[in-house]
């Protein structure tokens, strides 16, 4: 059995119990030595599975914690590996390190052969990093406010070097293929516009909260400006 069948089929098994299993156990079912068990708990755990363990005692998953049984085929590790590098290389911070945990959960379940090609020699696939601190300024900011539905203010500067301070609506936010771009309702303009981050010499995230209605939403600016 496959390092990432096994584990899965840990998973499974700790999915169905209600009280803990004991390394001896989970051995004896998946025939292999409890030293392999104790290896394949640490992975997981690495990987960010909310495992419990006792000393003595056994495993469990913590309370209230689910995953569907997901099994994907190659090519479709190929695309979820290359849209992780690519937002770790295109995104803000807070969203880069999120793909770097996702990133490792992957790679701690993936078959030898399979490790070989996507992590010990990536080579082929390499998503560069180029002005990543200029092209993603203040995502991170903006995808909070975004969320939370929270008044952007913003000092900009337009194209032609002018710049003028807004207080925006945050939309959405669209990757063009070099640089980030909000969605948003200008109060200024009273209208939709749309702000390229590497052009914002600073932004505050407010206190003061909207609410989006049909003549102001994401799917409506797309509907009405050919998106």
């Amino acid at each position: 059995m496959r390092k990432a069948e096994r584990l899965f089929q840990i998973i499974t098994l700790l999915r169905g119990r209600r009280t803990v299993i004991t390394a001896e156990q989970l051995a004896a079912e998946l025939e292999v030595s409890e030293r392999t068990i104790y290896r394949d708990m640490q992975a997981l755990v690495s990987s960010g599975m909310p495992i419990e363990s006792e000393a003595g005692i056994g495993y469990r998953l913590k309370p209230r914690f689910d995953i569907p049984p997901l099994m994907f085929d190659e090519e479709e590790l190929e695309a979820l590996l290359l849209g992780v590098r690519m937002v770790q290389s295109w995104s803000g911070k807070k969203v880069g390190a999120a793909a770097d945990r996702a990133l490792n959960k992957i790679h701690s379940v993936l078959p030898e052969d399979l490790h070989r090609q996507y992590v010990q020699k990536p080579e082929w696939l390499i998503v560069p990093a180029i002005h990543r601190e200029r092209s993603a300024r203040f995502s991170d900011e903006i995808h909070l406010s975004i969320k939370q539905q929270l008044k952007l203010q913003m000092h900009y500067q337009r194209e032609d070097g002018e710049s003028s301070h807004r207080q925006v609506l945050p939309l959405g936010l669209v990757f063009w293929g070099n640089v980030w771009t909000l969605i948003a309702w200008c109060e200024k303009r009273e209208g939709y516009r749309m702000f390229r981050l590497d052009r914002i010499l600073s932004l505050e995230v407010t206190d003061a909260t909207f609410d989006t209605n049909n003549s102001c939403n994401l799917q409506h600016y797309w509907k009405n400006n050919g998106g």
